[in-house]
């Protein structure tokens, strides 16, 4: 099958970033990848890499997920390219085998798993030499300013990372929090950096995406696209997106 360039249409403003990210990393190589996506759920960056060429295989804990994966990998004619796996990030490599994989997508997961530390140890041994880890984690500082711009003052403070200690070393906002943890460029790289990763690269993914109206996003996509791509790499604009993108190497 002929390899086809990604990010066109799948490239909405709120993941052009990543995407570029990922069509230059997939650019480098002359031929087709063997890709992982860990959480990948039904197939979002899945499916397009398939429709690319390159073969991907889904880890996800959610049955319900990967059977939408394999019915929307089956709609778009790359049903042979993509596997589903039930599993836990923890347990990656002894699904997917070590040392054997170009490329791990890690998005959104680091958040919510027991040990970032542990997954991130088993994504190092799951890559080749030479491979690239995309990883997405949620921003600490965009929980600050998204709960004090909606009038959640006592909350947006309890985020703060603060000299005294008085904040939730991980970010945090109480209990009722749906996140175990929250980041920021320093705290990811490190737990990266533990692994054996170099991150070569750090962007943010939603920098004001999800501040603006929704008419300004119907509207003006390629606009708000623009704008996200200007601002992903510069601070201190990156540093407020929603989320942090890492490119990490072995």
């Amino acid at each position: 099958m002929e390899r086809r360039s990604v990010g066109g249409s799948q490239a909405a403003a709120r993941t052009v970033v990543v995407w570029q990210v990922l069509r230059r990393e997939l650019d480098r190589a002359d031929r087709s990848l063997r890709i992982v996506d860990v959480g990948g759920g039904t197939g979002g960056f899945a499916v397009p890499l398939a429709q690319a060429g390159h073969d991907i295989t889904v880890v996800d804990p959610s049955p319900d997920a990967l059977a939408a994966l394999t019915r929307r990998a089956a709609e778009a004619g790359v049903a042979e390219r993509v596997q589903a796996i039930q599993g836990d990030a923890d347990s990656l490599a002894e699904l997917v085998g070590p040392g054997r994989t170009d490329l791990v997508l890690c998005h959104s997961v680091l958040e919510f798993v027991d040990s970032p530390e542990r997954v991130a140890e088993v994504i190092a041994a799951t890559l080749r030499p030479g491979g690239a880890a995309s990883v997405i984690v949620a921003n600490r500082v965009a929980a600050v300013l998204a709960r004090a711009i909606g009038g959640h003052l006592d909350t947006a403070t309890e985020l703060l990372s603060d000299p005294d200690g008085r904040a939730d070393p991980d970010g945090r906002s109480g209990p009722r929090d749906n996140l175990r943890r929250r980041f920021d460029a320093e705290s990811a790289t490190a737990v990266l950096a533990k692994a054996g990763l170099a991150v070569e690269q750090i962007h943010g993914v939603r920098v004001v995406a999800d501040l603006v109206p929704g008419t300004v996003i119907e509207r003006d996509q390629d606009a708000l696209a623009a704008f996200e791509l200007a601002t992903a790499a510069t601070s201190p604009y990156r540093d407020i997106a929603s989320q942090l993108h890492l490119l990490a190497r072995r």
